[in-house]
């Protein structure tokens, strides 16, 4: 992480982090308008991966680029989302934020919660207004699921962002032949547990495209999910 107020440069052998941007959305940000900045790269590989391009692929785009970007969209946008890939990875993230704020814009990141230090610098320092952060899977299938060993991280993030000031939500991606819904019931406490006050948002995996793992369509109907004895309120992507 860097926390140091510094030029971000772009000369040519820098090496860029950005895949793309998209320019505008209504539904990424909750009440507001944004557009979303997709950051390369990731440290973890869920076979249901519906990004394999941003997580496996290069940077396309410098950090100069998307200020470039945003400056014309000064009054236009609310907001801006940075997704991926995964980007609390990415050195200078710290800057690249202050400098969006800077221009007026609110920040949500969309994190797999693997660096709960970068979080609680972003928090503690008011560069982020929202955060969704993604549960995974239960401990017993989370390094099966996300190639990944990062479960005590996610509960480490998940417990700054409890103990923080700004809102946030908890979402999973489904693939019925990964999670049952006893594993969502098994989540769910375990949000219950660490005092997570919000819904608890699940996402259907929807195979018309290209993932991590080749995945086909699930054989249980997603409407399995939807009566699961849950400790929270669950809605339903």
């Amino acid at each position: 992480m860097n926390t140091n107020k510094e030029h971000i440069s772009t000369k040519t052998n820098v090496v860029k982090p950005i895949y793309s941007i998209t320019p505008f959305t209504l539904i990424d940000f909750p009440d507001k308008t944004a557009c979303i900045v997709w950051f390369s790269g990731c440290n973890m590989r869920c076979s249901y991966c519906y990004n394999p391009d941003i997580v496996n692929g290069k940077g396309k785009l410098s950090y100069d680029d998307v200020l470039d970007f945003l400056r014309k969209r000064v009054n236009l946008l609310d907001g801006v989302v940075l997704s991926g890939g995964e980007c609390t990875l990415h050195k200078s993230i710290v800057e690249f934020i202050r400098q969006i704020k800077s221009l007026g814009m609110l920040v949500k990141i969309d994190t797999n919660g693997s660096n709960p230090s970068v979080l609680q610098f972003l928090l503690g320092n008011a560069l982020i207004d929202f955060v969704s952060i993604d549960f995974k899977a239960p401990a017993d299938k989370f390094e099966s699921i996300t190639q990944s060993n990062f479960y005590t991280k996610f509960k480490e993030s998940l417990a700054v962002l409890n103990s923080g000031n700004i809102p946030f939500e908890v979402r999973t991606t489904v693939h019925a032949d990964l999670l049952s819904p006893s594993d969502i019931e098994i989540m769910s406490e375990e949000l219950n547990l660490s005092n997570y006050k919000g819904k608890y948002y699940l996402q259907e995996f929807v195979n018309d495209v290209v993932t991590i793992g080749n995945l086909d369509n699930p054989e249980r109907e997603f409407c399995d999910y939807e009566h699961v004895n849950s400790a929270l309120p669950i809605e339903i992507r």
